[in-house]
């Protein structure tokens, strides 16, 4: 072999190498960032009987995480679009790793629901960033694959939840589960010293704020897409997620440690149909295979929602989230290949939050349904799920795609 061919083999590796590690950041940073907000979802009932409140009042604190997810989107976006996406992720690690802490030591609602606001500004900063640098580095044959491992990092931070909730809370309590989220500051260091700065930023970032703010108001038609496909996207979502323990609890009468282990369940589900689903839309294209889950979402949702014994309940639960979260392991391939080089830190991640902003009224929503209006959790949810799986896959239908695009040289 020739010391060309040597020397080729070697950046070959080096770039594997920097794609894993890239990836294996992206994944661990998504995976910690789900860990902490379903901690919330898991027990709220056990937040709000602490604090003297209602199950209600906790879903709040979900709804306004979500709100304030935009926020860190465009803050952190921003900074990766112009210093490198490096920076922004390892400074937006420590931050909500602080934060989440402080959430364990909340001595009451207000302070509570303060620092979930702040945590929804690290959470929506994490993402964007995240997903841009392991995206960049992933090989175009394998990105829709590997797509679905990054996004899965949500599924598999709920799965952790869950087992905390079931060995750790029953013990210590839920303010303990919140200093264990306390990891991704570890993590902010494998970042530095670990991972090397995006080739494709450097190759195409702009010197000047002047330049990236014309670049973004030049794509103001695919944001406002990419917008739309992210909320329907956060409806499917957190319409079948959010409200789920509570779910189970109130119409099925689980004591914490069974709903723990389904809803763990749940999440094997999820992480195996984002995968499957990710690896895929290498194959049929990423719109495709979002509408393709979606369908065969549909068709899932009565055993779901309307389970008569144990067994359609787990069967429910497990396929509903392997077709959610089938469609969504697509999702960071695909908008980050419809978006431009140059804006790839900033406009997926910014259109994703302002997506979860429309889509996190979801759960107070189907809460206040229940409590007001006397109509059963089952109904609610089903019924959630059948009209946002309906309208996703409309919109992700009459969508662009640009599957296989290699970055820094393809134009958008």
């Amino acid at each position: 072999m020739s010391p060309g061919a040597d020397a080729d083999q070697i950046d070959h590796q080096s770039e594997v190498r920097e794609a894993r590690r890239a990836l294996l950041a992206g994944f661990l940073g998504w995976t910690l960032d789900a860990f902490d907000f379903f901690l919330v979802v898991l027990c709220a009932s056990a937040i709000a009987k602490d604090f003297n409140s209602q199950v209600e009042d906790i879903m709040l604190s979900l709804t306004i995480t979500l709100a304030f997810r935009p926020v860190g989107a465009f803050f952190f976006g921003l900074l990766a679009d112009r210093y490198g996406r490096r920076l922004p992720l390892m400074l937006d690690l420590v931050f909500y790793s602080i934060v989440e802490v402080l959430s364990g030591l909340a001595p009451n609602l207000t302070t509570f629901l303060i620092l979930r606001a702040l945590f929804g500004i690290g959470m929506g900063g994490e993402w964007g960033v995240g997903a841009s640098l392991a995206m960049e580095k992933a090989s175009p044959r394998w990105r829709g694959l590997l797509s679905g491992v990054l996004q899965e990092g949500y599924a598999v931070g709920n799965l952790l939840a869950s087992f905390c909730f079931f060995f750790v809370y029953p013990t210590f309590g839920w303010r303990v589960l919140f200093f264990i989220g306390g990891l991704p500051a570890l993590l902010a260091l494998f970042v530095r010293f670990g991972i090397k700065e995006s080739t494709v930023w450097e190759k195409t970032r702009h010197h000047t704020w002047g330049g990236l703010r014309r670049a973004l108001v030049s794509n103001w038609k695919l944001f406002l897409f990419l917008v739309a496909l992210m909320a329907m996207m956060n409806f499917c979502s957190h319409g079948t997620q959010d409200l789920y323990p509570t779910f189970l609890k109130n119409a099925h009468g689980m004591s914490p440690r069974p709903l723990a282990l389904l809803n763990a369940f749940t999440m094997v589900g999820a992480v195996s149909g984002g995968i499957v689903f990710g690896m895929l839309s290498d194959r049929i294209g990423r719109r495709r295979a979002i509408v393709l889950a979606l369908v065969l979402g549909l068709a899932v949702v009565p055993m779901w929602a309307f389970a008569r014994n144990a067994a359609t309940l787990w069967a429910g639960g497990f396929l509903i989230q392997f077709m959610v979260q089938g469609a969504w392991g697509v999702i960071p391939a695909h908008i980050t290949e419809l978006a431009p080089d140059s804006v790839r830190g900033f406009l997926p991640g910014f259109a994703y939050q302002c997506g979860v902003l429309i889509a996190g009224t979801a759960p107070t929503i189907q809460a206040r349904l229940v409590a007001r209006h006397h109509v059963s959790y089952a109904s609610v949810m089903a019924a959630t799920a059948f009209t946002v799986f309906a309208l996703t896959a409309i919109v992700a239908g009459l969508g662009r795609e640009k599957s296989g695009r290699i970055f820094g040289v393809t134009p958008a």
